[in-house]
């Protein structure tokens, strides 16, 4: 399973690559700090998520390409923008310094911003993709801007950050909120885009909204688990960066143990919604594997 997802990776690093810009001209600067950005690393789980469940609903043409490389360039953004002094103040990410700290605040910022723009640049090209069905391109582009925006990502962000804020404990509702919306959403976008661009009903893009949920949400789990129990040759990353901006996380509020179990117990019951969509006829052995290989990943 390791070999394949590292093959499949690659292949999806191949189509995001064929995306970026050229480094010419007299923004090279902040197109050299976009590709550096986008070129760290990293699992490029999202385009890989996004490729299967496409493959899942019959999906074969190309009209999926810009999507996947899009969704991987909002990702890497907001990571971008995470990263800076006035965020989490992170130096190191995936083992290599983070675009702020390689090519300073300023550069950062605007490589953030470019690489959002530029990604609703890559994502409009499928129109012009062989085949492509307008309709189903146009929502997956309403799909894209909705997770990534104040109603998705950006929402968790701002969540996320008013929470540092407040003087009173986090509660499970609100940290909930911004575990959706910060990390879920994405992968929702992720998961939906499939969906649509290869044909499934409204029910089936429900049901793949719903677990890619409990996908995400299982994640970021993981993700707090891992910053107090993996090492920075692990991670590729400062661990314990949690702890040192005073945030609450599932580990603090519920302990290790209960956080692993809950855990275990969303990516169980994503993997049983895809399942029974198997029951109707859908069916990809790879993307149950891979939510699988989520719940005991180190990294």
């Amino acid at each position: 399973m390791k070999e394949e997802i590292k093959r499949r990776t690659e292949a999806v690093w191949q189509i995001i690559e064929a995306y970026l810009p050229k480094e010419q001209g007299r923004t090279s600067e902040v197109i050299q700090a976009m590709n550096y950005s986008v070129n760290a690393g990293g699992k490029r789980l999202r385009p890989l998520l996004m490729s299967e469940t496409y493959k899942l609903f019959g999906g074969n043409g190309t009209v999926i390409e810009p999507f996947m490389a899009a969704i991987e360039m909002i990702h890497t953004y907001s990571l971008v923008h995470d990263d800076l002094p006035a965020m989490d103040n992170d130096e190191y990410r995936r083992g290599k310094k983070t675009t702020w700290a390689q090519y300073g605040e300023a550069v950062a910022v605007l490589a953030g911003d470019a690489l959002l723009n530029y990604a609703f640049e890559t994502a409009l090209t499928a129109f012009s993709c062989e085949g492509a069905d307008a309709a189903r391109v146009a929502r997956a582009l309403s799909i894209l801007a909705k997770k990534a925006g104040i109603y998705g990502m950006i929402g968790g962000q701002d969540a996320d950050i008013a929470a540092e804020r407040a003087e009173e404990a986090l509660e499970l509702s609100q940290l909930l909120y911004i575990h959706e919306h910060k990390t879920a959403a994405l992968i929702q976008a992720s998961m939906m885009i499939g969906a649509v661009l290869a044909g499934a009903c409204d029910e089936a893009v429900d049901i793949i909204e719903q677990a890619a949920y409990e996908i995400g949400i299982a994640f970021q789990i993981q993700d707090d688990i891992l910053d107090v129990t993996s090492t920075f040759e692990e991670l590729g990353k400062p661990i314990g960066s949690d702890e040192k901006n005073n945030k609450t996380t599932y580990v603090t509020l519920k302990g290790i143990d209960e956080a692993s179990r809950e855990q275990k117990e969303l990516s169980a019951h994503a993997i049983s919604r895809l399942e029974a969509l198997g029951q109707k006829g859908f069916q990809n052995e790879f993307l149950t594997d891979l939510v699988k290989s989520l719940i005991t990943r180190l990294k």
